[in-house]
C-alpha cells in the first residue's frame, strides 16, 4: 500500500502529516504513520488545534487541572497545544536522530492575532521554543511583511523556524532573504548553524481556488482550460527561485559554516475541487529537497493510487511561466490574488484561534476555572 509513498520519499520528498490531536497520539496512530507510511514530520496550525481540542477527545483531565489552577484561557490553550506538540516531538525523536535533525520535526504556530506585529511575534516564538523544550520543534511564523523581520530575529536566536502562509514568489524570495540574514546573525551571535533548521511553507491549493474562481467568471474556453494549473505552476516557479538562492555565493558561505538550506514545504496540498485528481498537489510537485505536508486523506490517496513519476518540477519551469503569463493575459492580477490569499489566510487562522479560545473558556467555566 505504501509503495507510492516510498517512491516519493526516494525522490527526496519528506512526507509530513498536516494534522495533530491528542487522540492521534494516545491511540498510537501517529507512531503507526511513521512506521508504515513514511511520515517523518508533523505540522499544526490554529485550525487543526481548534478541531482537535474542540472535539474534547482526550483533553478533559488536563482541562480539569487547568481549571483548578485558575489559569487564563490563553495560558490553558498554550498548555494543551504545547503538550501535544511535545508528545509528538517525542514520537518523532528517532526520525530526528536518524536524519541528523533534518526531519522528525513538529511545528507549533505563534498566536495568529500577532501576524502583523513583529516584536510580540518574536517574544512568543521564544516563549514557545522554551515551553515545548524539544530540539525537534519548529516555531511557525507567518510570512507577512511584519513577520519577515521576526523570522530573522528568531533564527538569530538559534531557533528553528517554519515560515507559513507564503503565496507569492516575491514574498518567498523575501522569506529566503530573511532566512539568510537570520543565519548570518545567528553565526555572529555564536550559535552553531548546524543545529538550525527551517522550512518555507508555500501554499498550493488555495491559489487554484482563488484563480479558478476568477477564470470561471471570465468563462471563455481559454480561461476554463487554465483551471487547476496555476497553483502547481506557482509552486514550480518557487522551486526555481529556491535553486537560484541556494546556489548563490552568499549561501555557499553559510553552508561552509555548517548551515543547512531552508527547504520548500508544499502546504495546503489537499485538493479543494473534487473534479481534480486528489494526488495532484503531491505527484506534480515532486522534487529533491522538498517537504510535502498532507492531510491524512491526501496521504491515503497517494498511498492508494498516487503515480510518482520522478522529478516533476525542474523540467517544467518554462511551462509554469507560460501558465502564469496566460492567466495574467486574461486580466487576472497575480498581485491581487496573492494578497487576497494572505489576508484570508491570516483571518481564517485568527477565527479558528478565537473559536478555540471560546471553546476552552466554556470548558474552564464549567469546571469553575478561568474568568478571562
Amino acid at each position: 500500500m505504501t509503495d507510492s509513498l516510498a517512491r516519493l520519499s526516494d525522490e527526496g520528498v519528506a512526507i509530513w502529516l498536516d494534522d495533530l490531536s491528542r487522540k492521534r497520539l494516545t491511540s498510537g496512530n501517529l507512531a503507526e504513520l511513521v512506521r508504515d507510511k513514511h511520515v517523518v514530520g508533523v505540522t499544526t496550525n490554529p485550525s487543526i488545534f481548534q478541531k482537535a481540542i474542540g472535539s474534547g477527545d482526550g483533553y478533559e483531565a488536563q482541562l480539569a487541572d487547568l481549571a483548578v489552577r485558575g489559569v487564563t484561557v490563553d495560558e490553558a490553550v498554550r498548555m494543551m497545544t504545547s503538550a501535544d506538540v511535545r508528545d509528538a516531538a517525542d514520537v518523532l525523536r528517532p526520525v530526528y536522530d536518524a536524519s541528523n535533525g533534518r526531519d522528525g520535526r513538529v511545528s507549533i504556530e505563534v498566536d495568529p492575532r500577532l501576524a502583523h506585529e513583529t516584536a510580540p511575534t518574536v517574544a512568543e516564538a521564544k516563549q514557545l521554543w522554551w515551553l515545548v523544550d524539544r530540539p525537534n520543534t519548529f516555531i511557525k511564523i507567518p510570512a507577512t511583511v511584519e513577520g519577515l523581520p521576526a523570522i530573522t530575529a528568531v533564527l538569530a536566536e538559534g531557533i528553528s523556524v517554519n515560515v507559513t502562509l507564503i503565496f507569492s514568489l516575491d514574498r518567498y524570495k523575501a522569506v529566503m532573504d530573511a532566512f539568510l540574514t537570520g543565519l548570518e546573525q545567528a553565526k555572529a551571535n555564536g550559535h552553531s548553524l548546524a543545529t538550525i533548521e527551517s522550512v518555507a511553507s508555500f501554499f498550493v491549493s488555495r491559489v487554484d481556488t482563488e484563480i479558478d474562481k476568477r477564470l470561471t467568471k471570465i468563462g471563455t474556453e481559454e480561461a476554463l482550460d487554465l483551471k487547476g494549473k496555476a497553483a502547481i505552476a506557482n509552486a514550480r516557479l518557487a522551486y526555481e527561485a529556491y535553486e537560484e538562492v541556494f546556489s548563490s555565493d552568499r549561501w555557499k558561505a553559510l553552508a561552509a559554516a555548517g548551515a543547512k538550506p531552508q527547504r520548500p514545504l508544499w502546504a495546503s496540498t489537499g485538493v479543494k475541487d473534487p473534479n481534480y485528481d486528489d494526488t495532484m498537489y503531491v505527484v506534480e510537485l515532486a522534487a529533491p529537497g522538498t517537504v510535502n505536508t498532507m492531510p491524512e486523506a491526501t496521504l491515503d490517496a497517494v498511498a492508494d493510487h498516487g503515480v510518482v513519476r520522478g522529478d516533476t518540477v525542474t523540467p517544467n519551469y518554462a511551462d509554469a511561466k507560460a501558465v502564469l503569463d496566460q492567466v495574467a493575459a486574461l486580466g487576472i492580477s497575480y498581485d491581487d490574488v496573492v494578497q487576497v490569499l494572505e489576508d484570508e489566510g491570516v483571518e481564517k487562522f485568527e477565527i479558528s484561534w478565537k473559536e478555540l479560545l471560546e471553546t476552552v473558556q466554556q470548558s474552564l467555566d464549567a469546571k469553575g476555572g478561568a474568568t478571562k
